[in-house]
């Protein structure tokens, strides 16, 4: 009895794990994952500075996230093709900003087609973020 009983229970055991393998082996779909963190944080050190917005967003086949605009911002994205420093446009020149140094630093943390993504870029003041974000949807939140 005990050797049938043994039998039985390593069959269901493999069962198992052939059926979880199937499981695991088959995608959840078809595009890399996409998905990050996005903030804006008073200060020149994003680690020790206070944030002062952050946002989620997913850019697998549907944008989502607490973003409040994740398609523009996911099609921004996909126009920098991983290079998140064409995020950074030319200042605008018709805007004029303060020569005072309050840093503000915005970054982006996650992972991007299927890569990990740590980037931060820090501006001399909230003006100077602005002119040189120039309207990207990616900072609009």
């Amino acid at each position: 009895m005990r050797h049938r009983l043994a039998t039985v229970s390593a069959a269901a055991l493999l069962c198992l794990a052939g059926a979880t393998g199937v499981a695991e082996a088959s995608p959840e779909s078809l595009y890399a994952p996409s998905a990050m963190v996005f903030t804006i944080t008073q200060g020149d050190n994003a680690a020790t500075g206070t944030v002062l917005r952050a946002t989620v967003l997913s850019c697998a086949y549907t944008a989502e996230g607490t973003h409040p605009a994740p398609r523009a911002a996911c099609d921004a994205l996909n126009a920098t093709g991983g290079e998140f420093n064409r995020l950074l446009a030319a200042p605008n020149p018709d805007r004029a900003c303060p020569m005072h140094y309050d840093p503000v630093t915005v970054t982006a943390d996650g992972v991007w087609r299927g890569a990990h993504v740590a980037w931060k870029h820090t501006f001399s003041n909230a003006c100077a973020m602005s002119a040189t974000l120039n309207g990207n949807p990616v900072y609009a939140f």
